[in-house]
């Protein structure tokens, strides 16, 4: 045995404990649940593995959970004969909890925006609410196929200890050093305490939870008759505990809606109830049983690269994969559930499943069922439907850009914002609210709701009365690439190329204006490109703008501003491009400059009206100034002037 190892948990990880023990007083119970559940993926895991490898088996090959209790030294132990861990993985999984995310957690917790039981959850650390009853905990482990064993011991007190184990048998021992039972307390070495935990929330696990079972008989003869005056005599025999029955098998009028909710948390490690369960019992030409769930609440890590799928497959109640991405596309992958079908080969291996026509058959019905399931909760509960938008409504977006079949209803559950209020719009809704002569869908993207409403892009459509769709989330601009166009309707960015708004009548004079302004401004207009050269494509004459003097609008095939600051945020390469400045004829600020260029030509006070017009474009945009000292050192020079204008004064003085 070699020497015992101390090590501290990370800097967060008592506060983790502390608020652990001190902050789920009425869940003191849901320690089993966790540590079963965490047997059960081990089982799960080794079964994958042994699809392949079928000597990590050895001879130990009827895999079941097993619950020990010793009720004189007021331990409880849970074992299990799975996958086992290595001494770098009990490190990285119990020592640093890194894949748990408890930075990011006990910021959420400063936070308190959150109860501490949902962050638990969203933050999968169930491993150590078996602090809330135990003083101490043990964990011994051994990885399949390898010969070293290896003892994990803490008391939840900062530090925790590794040393070797001679254990022998493959698998996983947690034991808990249980405290003395509290007043109102259960007392979880009583075997009836035992069984109605397992009873509640781990009946459908398909492993059996077996406990050697104390009993007192009184002996029989040959016939089974009780012996008359035979003392009773101490019977110990392993009990399975749990059903075993896969929930996914039952019929729904089977399942109560309690079992449904324990059976997620059970899948997830999540400590919330589901936002919405579907269940499929599908018979016929092709047969399979599905339970998906649509979680409350996003995950930390809904966007990290190393998110992965939430469904597992089973062939015959036998588990295949966990994480199986064939099942659902990559903007499903919130849902969390299970597949079982008999129709698919059993040695079925990912590369096979990945062109499996009963896969793909059954990955087109899953998606089907979870998009009638939102459409009909955002036709008939639409505060929940809100519930869910906030949370996973942008991983639904990629859909549109990456799934070419189902894009139409994707954009059927789009949500958004837009200048008609408050509320958010779903695209049919914005398509009934359009006046009859409206030809497009209009939006503009950006970074906030409060800064596209004022965007100078939107005057003239506000004029006319159009609603606008407001974009603001970053994979917005993405995700519209995929999106051209709705029942007929054109989708149309307001801050690219032109905009046209007028019937034939009102364009044609309009036309004619803005031809006779052109050849008032043609001399201003150069001027303003000659100063801003290199900054801007071209100066035009607005139809766009009726109130603010200037705004920059991109060609139609080119990035967005609202793109252009995404990539530049994320360090990526942006292609070189200049934007259109359009000018507002009708602007009294325009008209001055007009007559300031006919008096003066090219003066460097107009010069400086030039530079402060593209800068405030580049701001009412969204954008930042090349230069905020520049920008201010001009702005503060007219501001002197005008000061001491209206003083009567001459500020050259």
């Amino acid at each position: 045995m070699s020497q015992k190892e101390t090590m501290q948990f990370e800097t967060e990880i008592q506060q983790l404990l502390d608020l652990i023990i001190h902050s789920l007083y009425s869940h003191k119970e849901i320690f089993l649940r966790e540590l079963i559940s965490n047997a059960s993926d081990a089982l799960d895991k080794l079964k994958f593995e042994s699809q392949t490898n079928q000597d990590l088996l050895g001879d130990d090959t009827e895999l079941k959970i097993r619950i020990e209790v010793d009720r004189e030294a007021r331990t409880l132990s849970v074992i299990d004969n799975g996958i086992g861990m290595t001494r770098e993985e009990l490190i990285e999984n119990l020592g640093t909890i890194a894949k748990s995310g408890t930075k990011a957690f006990v910021e959420a917790l400063k936070e308190k925006k959150e109860s501490a039981l949902e962050l638990i959850g969203q933050f999968g650390v169930g491993f150590y609410s078996s602090f809330m009853v135990a003083e101490k905990v043990e964990l011994v482990t051994r990885a399949a196929g390898t010969d070293q064993a290896w003892r994990w011991e803490s008391a939840g007190d900062g530090s925790y200890s590794i040393e070797k184990s001679d254990e022998t048998r493959r698998g996983t021992r947690v034991t808990l050093h249980l405290r003395e039972p509290g007043e109102g307390d259960q007392d979880y070495t009583q075997e009836w305490v035992i069984r109605n935990i397992v009873r509640k929330y781990s009946d459908f696990v398909i492993y059996p939870i077996v406990m050697e079972i104390e009993r007192e008989e009184v002996p029989t003869d040959d016939e089974g008759k009780p012996i008359e005056g035979a003392k009773p005599v101490k019977k110990v025999t392993e009990e399975t505990l749990n059903s075993m029955k896969p929930i996914w098998n039952k019929r729904k009028s089977e399942v109560s809606e309690e079992e449904y909710k324990e059976f997620y948390k059970h899948l997830s490690h999540d400590w919330n109830d589901p936002l919405e369960t579907i269940h499929i019992n599908a018979e016929g030409i092709l047969e399979y049983n599905a339970l998906m769930y649509i979680p409350a609440q996003a995950p930390f890590d809904l966007f990290m690269p190393e998110n992965k799928s939430g469904m597992q497959l089973y062939v015959r109640n036998v588990f295949i994969m966990d994480n199986c991405e064939e099942l659902l596309p990559a903007y499903l992958r919130f849902i969390k559930g299970v597949v079982d079908s008999a129709d698919i080969s059993l040695n079925v291996s990912r590369e096979m499943l990945q062109h499996d026509r009963v896969v793909g058959k059954i990955r087109k019905n899953l998606v089907k069922k979870v998009f009638d399931t939102l459409s009909g909760m955002l036709g008939n509960d639409r505060e929940k439907y809100l519930k869910f938008w906030e949370n996973f409504g942008q991983v639904l977006k990629e859909g549109l850009h990456t799934d070419f079949e189902n894009r139409e209803a994707i954009a059927d559950l789009l949500l958004c914002a837009s200048t008609k209020g408050e509320e958010l719009t779903t695209l049919k809704e914005y398509i009934d609210r359009m006046p009859l002569e409206q030809k497009e869908i209009y939006y503009i993207t950006g970074e906030d709701r409060e800064t596209l409403a004022a965007s100078p892009h939107l005057e003239a459509l506000k004029e006319k009365g159009y609603e606008v769709l407001l974009f603001t989330d970053p994979v917005d601009e993405w995700v519209l690439q995929g999106l051209f166009e709705y029942q007929g309707k054109k989708l149309k960015s307001v801050a690219k190329g032109e905009v046209d708004i007028l019937p034939e009548e009102e364009k044609k004079e309009q036309e004619e204006k803005l031809k006779k302004l052109e050849d008032e401004f043609s001399g201003l207009l150069n001027f303003i490109k000659k100063t801003l050269d290199g900054k801007v494509a071209e100066v035009k004459l607005s139809q766009r703008l009726t109130a603010s003097p200037v705004c920059l609008v991109a060609d139609e095939n080119a990035l967005s501003a609202s793109m252009e600051r995404i990539l530049k945020a994320a360090n990526q390469p942006v292609p070189p491009s200049q934007r259109i400045l359009e000018v507002n004829p009708d602007h009294e600020l325009l008209k001055q400059m007009r007559e300031l260029h006919r008096r003066q030509g090219e003066s460097d006070e107009l010069k400086e009206f030039a530079e402060l017009l593209y800068d405030q474009a580049v701001l009412t945009e969204g954008s930042k100034v090349a230069s905020p000292e520049q920008f201010c050192a001009r702005l503060t020079r007219l501001m002197l002037q005008a000061a001491a204008a209206r003083a009567g004064e001459n500020p050259e003085n």
